[in-house]
């Protein structure tokens, strides 16, 4: 797996720089991995954690990565934008969506 704006190498590694508090969304710190994001929202780091050695080598190395399709991401000022809301393709989710909205129309 991998986390979307390429910030992190996988998703647990996303969620923990969330839950210490390194992400910002639309200016306000979130700490909260499960932040439901919506089209248009800036997602970028806090000024205080751009001087982690963490943040220092993400900056060297983020020109060879890709972004999400739906995300967009401004290498140089590392700050995403929300350009669309993810299909269930695009996040790799894995579940039956049909099967959970027949279980609960029960």
């Amino acid at each position: 797996m991998r986390s979307f704006a390429r910030f992190a190498d996988s998703r647990a590694q996303a969620r923990q720089l969330v839950e210490h508090g390194h992400i910002m969304v639309n200016g306000h710190k979130t700490n909260v991995p499960s932040y439901l994001v919506k089209e248009g929202d800036t997602i970028k780091w806090r000024e205080g954690s751009t001087k982690t050695e963490f943040y220092k080598i993400l900056v060297e190395n983020i020109k060879a990565k890709s972004v999400a399709s739906w995300l967009s991401l401004d290498k140089q000022t590392m700050v995403g934008q929300v350009v669309s809301l993810p299909t269930p393709d695009e996040i790799g989710a894995k579940f039956n969506g049909k099967a959970v909205v027949e279980y609960y129309s029960r």
